[in-house]
């Protein structure tokens, strides 16, 4: 008898009731749909912090096979103490940067965050309830 059933059946018969009024409805699916782009730009500014320390971590290696490639071809305790040197000058410069470039981050993360914070994502923020 199931299969025999028509269209004007399914339609009388009523449907589960709407609890949400469509306002509240809209309402929280425009929050969500700011926390998800929040979260996009969140997760490509990690993505992009994680590109450039990888970066740095191939320079760091190229640094040591170059100094490798100097001691190997060294002749003398002078040309041993030149590679040294230049390696440690250009390590402490490659520090310093990386000191400036987590500084950096971290100010990129926080941008972020507060801009969340600032569009109300936050608990006890505009539109959510207070217990």
């Amino acid at each position: 008898m199931a299969e025999n059933e028509t269209q004007a059946d399914k339609v009388e018969q009523p449907g589960t009731p709407n609890l949400i009024p469509p306002e509240f409805a809209a309402m929280g699916k425009k929050r969500l749909d700011e926390l998800a782009t929040a979260q996009t730009q969140q997760f490509e500014k990690l993505r992009e912090i994680s590109q450039n320390w990888f970066g740095r971590m191939q320079s760091e290696a190229a640094l040591a096979s170059e100094l490798a490639t100097k001691l190997t071809a060294a002749r003398s305790v002078p040309e041993v103490a030149t590679a040294y040197q230049e390696w440690a000058t250009r390590h402490m410069e490659m520090a310093a940067e990386d000191a400036k470039r987590i500084f950096t981050d971290a100010q990129k993360l926080a941008e972020s965050g507060a801009q969340l914070l600032s569009k109300g994502l936050r608990p006890g923020g505009p539109g959510s309830s207070s217990y």
